[in-house]
């Protein structure tokens, strides 16, 4: 397992594309640097060509080591937390997992046996609130429920005033890194399309909005400006997925460069865009990148109830 842990977080994001390219786990390495910065963090390729299966040599390199290929795709996204963390807020450390008691207690509790995924998600950040607690929170396990439509959901995530949620179908338990759904305003929908790339969404999302506010703004773009963001930023090349507020401000996008953070929910004109700087200085340059009318930073500024969550 050491050689797959091993894997650069810049190469996390290529997996919900399926993306390819020449260049080599070592230029990935370096393309990654020390500062964790989302721009280096496209879609990238672990570097080899594809088989006739179209699995490329990662999924070779798992046969001949003995490796299930969800293993690294889940070992990629770990990667990527543990490296965003250290640059975004804190370093992971040994204690910031749920104690192991904790989750057999619930899995006695619920009688079930919570995926592979959602294990190693919750031992390897599960009390760093700071990453996982700030607008729609990780349950504790002690709060894990299973959800009676949909024929049965495990949640583990919820909007901060339950309006919605995010969890695996029943059916889906016995994989290792399954599924996740949300529950939005359209009902169940598929969220990503596993629970390592929900739980990389889940501290995206929940370091954008946290820090208590103090290196966050917002602002509804006008679809001129949507469109210049591309130009402007580096596209994160997680795949798209919907926001739980319904179709109207769905597909969620992210975009970066270093030092800065961006979510835009929705394309459609006057969208909202949530951005977060690493320093007040980072954020001030975003904000004077982007000519929109910030919630935080004008005479008059939006009230906090005018804003979509």
């Amino acid at each position: 397992m050491g050689e797959v842990c091993e894997v650069s977080a810049v190469e996390v994001m290529q997996e919900a594309e399926g993306q390819t390219s020449g260049q080599s786990r070592a230029a990935l390495r370096s393309q990654a640097g020390a500062d964790g910065d989302l721009a280096r963090c496209r879609a990238q390729s672990v570097g080899e060509s594809q088989d006739e299966s179209g699995e490329g040599l990662v999924g070779q390199g798992i046969k001949a080591a003995g490796q299930r290929p969800h293993a690294v795709h889940r070992a990629r996204a770990w990667a990527f937390v543990r490296d965003f963390a250290a640059a975004w807020a804190e370093p992971l450390v040994s204690d910031a997992g749920t104690r192991a008691q904790e989750l057999e207690r619930a899995e006695e509790t619920l009688g079930l046996t919570l995926p592979t995924a959602l294990r190693e998600a919750y031992s390897l950040l599960g009390t760093r609130h700071d990453l996982t607690g700030n607008q729609d929170p990780l349950l504790q396990p002690s709060e894990l429920f299973v959800h009676d439509e949909f024929d049965g959901v495990l949640v583990f995530r919820s909007e901060n005033q339950g309006c919605a949620f995010w969890g695996v179908r029943l059916r889906d338990l016995d994989q290792d890194d399954p599924p996740v759904f949300v529950q939005s305003r359209d009902g169940w929908v598929p969220f990503l399309e596993r629970v390592s790339l929900a739980c990389v969404e889940l501290v995206l999302s929940e370091t954008l909005l946290g820090g208590e506010g103090r290196l966050y703004n917002a602002c509804e773009l006008p679809a001129d400006l949507i469109r210049e963001l591309p130009i402007r930023f580096a596209r994160v090349e997680l795949q798209k997925y919907p926001m739980w507020t319904g179709k109207e401000e769905s597909p969620v996008c992210w975009f970066s460069a270093p030092g800065k953070l961006l979510r835009l929910d929705g394309m459609s004109d006057h969208s909202w865009l949530h951005v977060r700087g690493r320093t007040p200085a980072d954020l001030e340059s975003l904000c004077a990148t982007v000519n929109g009318h910030w919630v935080h930073g004008y005479s008059d500024p939006l009230e906090a109830g005018d804003l979509p969550f």
